[in-house]
């Protein structure tokens, strides 16, 4: 399909009497962030003189160089499928953020994963990723506020009337379309009130692009039907989390670079050097993947969490997973991202994982095609399976450890990432929460 061009944009937009267009941009935390324009202010925007206040921005500037440039991608124009209160017209545009001097702004995650997308191409390759996001589907109270009360009971497939939540995901399935996205699947997950929808493969910036609409998309629905939706990993304690497993293969010249009828597994030695890669840097990317205090609520030891850097064949114990379809469809599964994490970020450092596997010529350890569940803390240590960090304090102090994922994040984004989520983790970790009043306040 052909990429929309500035004049193809402006062209539409005229056609359709768009009078309003989001400029989107996501801060390093994940958080989608926009500036409203008027159709008159759209081919200003598309010349890249659109400016704002970068300091306002998570993890961008300083106050005393705050300006910063937006320049929208036009193959990302799309027309909102619904209308603000007053009946205007909205499309959306998602933007990179330049300095004024028109060099690319480090601290701009979009930045990030096309800078880790050229190290690919300059060894010919391009990562398609195909996510499955997971998500809570709960009831607001009378005052429109968030509660964690569930709208049904339901399983992993059901149905309505089981399924109370199934109207709210067709509609957000019909805008996806509505927005161009190509939805394979859509269910009910295994918890009450979770769910999934699952859209096609596309290369590692579509993909993140995607799934930061999707979060837009799922968000603004939910509230249509007096829902909230929520990508928080671990909602309620005793009920499953939520994951956003990553499908990811390598293509060169049209061609999937991990498939060799001839090889062990069927699977070629690139494949093998990018998932010896993951392994080896999962420890380190994890931070990323996972980046909430309340991500570790979900990766348990103990519990089935792909908390276990191992890969498998046949089982989902494992913290990667090689689905059986082969040839084209040739893919490793990574389990263990969840939905809060900044998607540029994410791909960028599963990108930076494979191909530092595939630079070193690392190869993984056989599979284990054992239940890793079942398996006790020696057993796993004899076979040399270790753990992902256990704690987002432990996460970071691996990140910080691990030169090729910093490289990745680039120095700016590493240090305000970290700078973040150290304050994060030590406003957690002082706090005192209702579990310790209820279980010592007595006793003690």
């Amino acid at each position: 399909m052909r990429k929309l061009t500035e004049s193809d944009v402006l062209k539409i937009a005229k056609d359709e009497k768009i009078e309003t267009i989001f400029l989107q941009i996501t801060d390093i935390l994940g958080t989608t962030k926009n500036v409203a324009i008027p159709f008159s202010q759209l081919e200003k925007a598309l010349n890249g003189e659109i400016q704002f206040d970068g300091s306002s921005i998570e993890g961008f500037v300083r106050i005393n160089e705050s300006d910063m440039n937006l320049k929208p991608d036009p193959s990302t124009f799309v027309i909102l499928p619904w209308q603000n209160g007053n009946g205007v017209r909205t499309a959306r545009l998602i933007c990179d953020v330049y300095n004024p001097d028109g060099t690319p702004f480090a601290g701009d995650p979009r930045y990030v994963l096309k800078r880790v997308m050229a190290e690919a191409a300059e060894l010919g390759y391009t990562m398609n990723v195909g996510p499955e996001p997971e998500f809570y589907l709960f009831e607001r109270d009378e005052k429109g506020r968030p509660t964690t009360i569930t709208m049904d009971q339901a399983s992993y497939f059901d149905l309505a009337p089981i399924d109370l939540g199934e109207h709210a995901r067709q509609d957000m399935v019909l805008a996806l379309e509505q927005m161009g996205f190509e939805v394979e699947a859509s269910h009910h997950e295994v918890g009450p009130g979770q769910h999934e929808i699952d859209f096609k493969y596309a290369d590692a910036l579509t993909t993140a692009d995607n799934i930061a609409t999707f979060r837009y998309v799922v968000r603004i629905i939910a509230k249509e039907h007096n829902l909230h939706a929520t990508f928080m990993p671990k909602p309620i304690y005793g009920i499953p989390g939520s994951g956003m497993h990553c499908h990811t293969s390598l293509f060169k010249d049209g061609v999937n670079t991990f498939y060799d009828p001839k090889g062990k597994y069927e699977l070629s030695t690139t494949a093998l050097n990018f998932l010896a890669g993951l392994m080896e840097h999962a420890r380190g990317f994890t931070a990323i993947t996972n980046p909430l205090v309340n991500s570790y609520k979900r990766l348990v030891t103990g519990y089935e969490a792909p908390v276990y850097i191992a890969w498998s064949l046949r089982n989902r114990s494992p913290l990667i997973r090689v689905p059986a379809r082969r040839g084209v469809g040739t893919r490793l599964e990574l389990r263990s991202p969840d939905p809060s994490c900044n998607p540029y970020l994410a791909m960028a450092v599963i990108l930076k994982a494979g191909l530092d596997g595939i630079k070193r010529g690392l190869m993984p350890p056989e599979p284990v095609n054992t239940n890793i569940y079942d398996l006790t803390e020696e057993e796993r240590l004899e076979m040399g399976i270790p753990s992902l960090p256990a704690d987002l304090g432990e996460a970071l102090e691996c990140l910080k450890k691990d030169d090729v994922i910093k490289e990745a994040l680039g120095d700016h984004v590493f240090k305000r990432f970290i700078d973040a989520k150290q304050i994060e983790w030590n406003l957690y970790r002082t706090q005192v929460h209702q579990w310790e009043l209820d279980q010592y306040l007595n006793l003690f």
